[in-house]
């Protein structure tokens, strides 16, 4: 009989909560890092999981960091940017020598940086497709139906490495297809997560500078085209990295945004809107950034990154 693997989801939000979730009601063994009264709710009555209003509650174990004593076979990384050192320090003590660490961050690289982080450890690259967020502790709402982990190796992964881990990976995408959540096993990962973040970083932008939900993007008129054109600045610097995004990429993330629920919006956005730390080093400055080292131009970032500077004061 095939060992079943031992999941760890380290953050408990809109992106881990519905990895972990999915997982459990499907019959995996997976426990979600979490902390205050969204953990106790979690440990009290489990986690309810919230789409086009029907709901079903996932009997998930959840725990602190502190009191997580096992190791795992697999972790999923869905924490903030700002998260990830302190994600790092857990991780040391949450995995030894055959753990495969995914990261799930909306942040470009984050792979390569947790690798450093952890040159002991095997460290994937990832990214999601999701909408959702906690509704309150203990529940999560999802305003959509797309639900889709892309995850692979990087190219720099040694072939000793890829040989030891494949087989890891190709049983996570076969957990995630049981559990109702699309895997895709990338074979370019580097691709696939620049692709992910052409959408999510466009989108926290314009919703976080003009305080607007997907419905406004999704009408015709300025923010709609403000959205296309950092699409389009994102595409560039791309060609500039010698990533090759596809070319009808204004449009996939286009269909991506109209089908969202009119009311959904970024964590960034919700984070700043809340007065709490948020992404917008990792989604908004790190893109003019990039500009400035691959000589490309971003003139649309530059002006939502100096209003939003502006408005934080940073």
């Amino acid at each position: 009989m095939e060992k079943k693997l031992k999941y760890l989801v380290i953050g408990a939000g809109g992106t881990g909560g519905p990895i972990g979730g999915y997982l459990a009601r499907a019959g995996k063994d997976v426990t979600l890092i979490a902390r205050g009264r969204h953990m106790e709710a979690m440990k009290a009555h489990g986690l309810e999981i919230e789409l086009a209003g029907e709901s079903f509650v996932a009997p998930v174990k959840a725990c602190s960091m502190e009191e997580y004593k096992e190791t795992a076979d697999v972790i999923f990384v869905c924490v903030k940017g700002y998260s990830l050192e302190e994600a790092a320090e857990f991780i040391k003590k949450a995995a030894d020598a055959h753990t495969v660490v995914i990261p799930i961050l909306n942040i470009y690289g984050t792979g390569g940086k947790l690798q450093e982080m952890l040159p002991d450890i095997t460290v994937t690259d990832g990214c999601i497709y999701i909408a959702s967020q906690i509704k309150e502790p203990g529940k999560i709402l999802m305003s959509g139906k797309i639900f889709r982990v892309v995850y692979g190796l990087r190219k720099d992964t040694s072939k000793e490495i890829e040989e030891k881990v494949m087989p890891v990976l190709k049983k996570v995408e076969a957990d995630l297809k049981a559990a109702e959540i699309l895997p895709v096993l990338s074979s370019n990962i580097e691709r696939d997560a620049l692709q992910k973040f052409s959408f999510v970083s466009p989108m926290a932008a314009v919703g976080a500078c003009y305080e607007a939900p997907a419905a406004v993007m999704q009408e015709g008129g300025e923010k709609r085209e403000t959205f296309i054109e950092l699409i389009k600045e994102i595409q560039k610097i791309a060609s500039a990295m010698a990533v090759e995004l596809p070319e009808n990429i204004v449009e996939i993330n286009l269909q991506i945004m109209d089908d969202l629920a009119p009311t959904a919006s970024s964590s960034m956005q919700r984070d700043i809107a809340a007065g709490k730390q948020s992404e917008v080093d990792g989604l908004i400055y790190q893109v003019v950034r990039l500009g400035k080292q691959y000589q490309v131009d971003v003139p649309v970032y530059e002006e939502i990154g100096e209003k939003l500077r502006e408005r934080l004061g940073n």
